[in-house]
């Protein structure tokens, strides 16, 4: 499958500090001279890899900010690509899927494994370098320094919106960006019952989209945060309605209670 016709005019990439990189993994030669040429005239610095090896050998060396990877590869797919990323130490870095329509189910696995967002082909180039823009600013938000967002605190859970760090019974979370973005918002609005739209629109910044996105990352962070994902009593569900952050009532864990998440992602 191909992009649509792109736009004449790309939007541009910020123009404050040095160009971001993005590692374009992507087996079609056209589809990735498209993408990679857009990028680079909207202002980024572009790497182009052609099967799932070569792109773990790529990332290494071109350290990228953002990786604009495909689910259908040579070598090993976009999922274990994927799930290998994630795997390294650091700081994740943020990842925008190229999938096919008929693709949900991996679709929703790699926003399990951690994916930021997703593009279904064919797609407009221009929304392409739009989502991307929107992930690069989520990833590498931080508040004015001059006004500092305060930390955000329930029971032994911690949020920093400025340090983009949150830990629970002193132990640091591994959060992606999207991840730490829907935990920072539902616990400045505790009590609140949000619905998968609203969540969709205001965390994600999307008029409209897949809601399984919204499950899928409500999902992986009870499992982050919760002492029994099973029973979630941070992150309740109310039936019919969606979610709620319950700021008040969740027990400590035991001492030996595993957490899930072993260091800070952003």
């Amino acid at each position: 499958m191909h992009p649509a016709t792109p736009p004449s005019a790309p939007p541009p990439v910020p123009s404050h500090g040095p160009p971001r990189r993005v590692l374009v993994v992507e087996d079609d030669p056209t589809v990735a001279e498209v993408v990679t040429g857009y990028l680079s005239r909207a202002g980024y610095t572009t790497a182009h890899a052609a099967d799932g090896f070569a792109a773990l050998d790529r990332a290494a060396d071109f350290r990228p900010h953002l990786v604009v990877l495909d689910l259908m590869l040579p070598g090993i797919d976009g999922l274990e690509v994927c799930r290998r990323l994630r795997r390294g130490d650091g700081p994740a870095v943020p990842v925008v899927m190229l999938t096919a329509r008929g693709e949900e189910a991996d679709r929703i696995l790699g926003l399990e494994l951690g994916a930021d967002d997703y593009v279904t082909k064919p797609f407009s180039p221009r929304e392409l370098v739009l989502r991307i823009g929107s992930v690069l600013r989520r990833a590498e938000s931080a508040p004015p320094a001059a006004a500092p967002a305060a930390v955000l605190r329930a029971g032994d859970l911690t949020a920093d919106p400025g340090g983009r760090r949150a830990d629970r019974a002193g132990r640091a979370l591994a959060l992606t960006a999207r991840e730490f973005d829907l935990l920072v918002f539902l616990m400045r609005h505790p009590g609140r019952v949000f619905s998968r739209e609203e969540l969709l629109h205001r965390v994600w910044g999307w008029e409209f989209g897949d809601l399984s996105t919204v499950t899928v990352h409500v999902r992986r962070l009870r499992e982050k945060i919760e002492a029994d994902p099973a029973a979630p009593r941070l992150v309740t569900t109310v039936w019919g309605a969606g979610y709620r952050f319950d700021a008040v009532g969740d027990e400590p864990p035991p001492e030996d209670a595993p957490l899930r998440g072993d260091g800070p992602r952003s």
